[in-house]
């Protein structure tokens, strides 16, 4: 099982700002970076104009460790202790909904385990002790 744990910082329209900043303060490298207008289309769901612009999803390197963005919605800006989540990636579906409902014990999911245009199994859900996890599986090479 290959499992990794990465921070991941949730911004409130300033994640583009934040990356150049740690590109700068911490020679820091792209990975991946994708704006919520990059995104494949939802027609059940259009994204209105200010949104197209924040990122949906960015990835840095920074030394052995990796660093994730993404910027909240307008109007819906992340609490304060409600930033920074905890990534955990695997590999397999299977440990991933493992990993899930040990989380959800006495928590709050707050979206499902579910397959997503990115991962074939992705969650996000805040123990009981507070702490937000998004539980993302890599998709098969």
């Amino acid at each position: 099982m290959a499992l990794q744990l990465n921070s991941y910082l949730t911004m409130d329209g300033n994640a583009r700002e934040a990356i150049d900043f740690y590109i700068q303060a911490l020679k820091a490298e792209v990975l991946f970076i994708q704006s919520f207008g990059e995104m494949p289309e939802n027609p059940e769901f259009p994204l209105p104009e200010e949104v197209k612009e924040r990122i949906s999803h960015a990835t840095l390197k920074v030394g052995d460790s990796v660093l994730m963005f993404s910027d909240s919605f307008p109007g819906n800006p992340p609490q304060k202790g409600s930033m920074l989540s905890i990534c955990v990636t695997t590999d397999d579906y299977a440990d991933s909904e493992r990993i899930f409902n040990a989380l959800q014990e006495g928590g709050e999911v707050e979206m499902p385990l579910q397959q997503t245009f990115f991962s074939p199994g992705y969650a996000m859900v805040t123990d009981k002790f507070g702490v937000l996890f998004q539980i993302f599986t890599k998709s098969p090479q």
